[in-house]
């Protein structure tokens, strides 16, 4: 599900619409950096949305994340059913500025809103239900689901899910880390994609437009305070 409107919150009583925003901060960018926004806008997906349930080590949340951005996710669902967080050296490298993250308390709540969307939910999970994860169909918006380090994904959301699926093993070991799972995962889900639609990405034009004006808002630091003076803070200007 795609995030944004043509209108962009700039702050709290204005908002602007995106085309203004690349009129007017666009030339603020070097030409290496707006021509990396657009070569980036080109390849987001959204359809796919990255389900973490119960994560402990924010560090595996982090390598996840940081992983998923680099093959174009860039919806993200953190299920925060843990009591507390192990904290960790690990960082994101600044990917979490560039995705959009929606968090839940229970895995009921991110159940009904992954199937609010439409989503077909993929759980990663030893049981008898599982299949090799090739063998599903990302082509279609999906939610990938991968559980506690410790326990896995919980009953509640095997129960929920359309599909369960592992990644094909051949070693005496039997489960990979989150971190590396994600990658696996994400890396063949973005693969079935191009084989079954031509891309991976799934914006229209004028989504990447609205987009690519809201990465430049988050480039630019000097962005608000520019159109702050060119549109004031009291109304939307389209």
């Amino acid at each position: 599900m795609f995030p944004f409107k043509s209108e962009l919150s700039i702050e709290a009583g204005l908002q602007v619409h995106h085309e203004l925003v690349i009129e007017h901060i666009g030339p603020l960018l070097t030409a290496a950096r707006g021509k990396k926004i657009e070569e980036v806008v080109q390849g987001r997906c959204f359809d796919i949305a990255v389900v973490m349930e119960g994560i402990y080590d924010r560090g595996n949340l982090s390598a996840v994340m940081r992983t998923g951005e680099g093959l174009g996710f860039a919806n993200f669902h953190v299920i925060e059913t843990q009591e507390k967080f192990k904290e960790a050296n690990r960082v994101t490298q600044g990917a979490d500025k560039w995705v959009e993250v929606t968090k839940y308390k229970k895995t009921s709540e991110a159940i009904a809103e992954l199937k609010r969307q439409g989503k077909k939910i993929v759980v990663t999970a030893l049981n008898e239900r599982a299949k090799p994860i090739q063998d599903v169909d990302f082509s279609v918006p999906s939610a990938i689901v991968l559980g506690n380090e410790k326990h896995g994904a919980s009953a509640e959301i095997i129960e929920a899910a359309d599909e369960v699926v592992i990644i094909p093993m051949t070693g005496f070991v039997q489960s990979f880390n989150i971190s590396v799972a994600g990658a696996l995962s994400l890396f063949q889900i973005m693969r079935d994609r191009e084989n079954r639609r031509g891309r991976n990405s799934d914006l229209s034009e004028e989504q990447k437009r609205i987009l690519m004006a809201e990465y430049f808002l988050r480039t630019q630091d000097s962005a608000t305070d520019v159109l702050k003076r060119m549109f004031g803070s009291t109304s939307s200007r389209a």
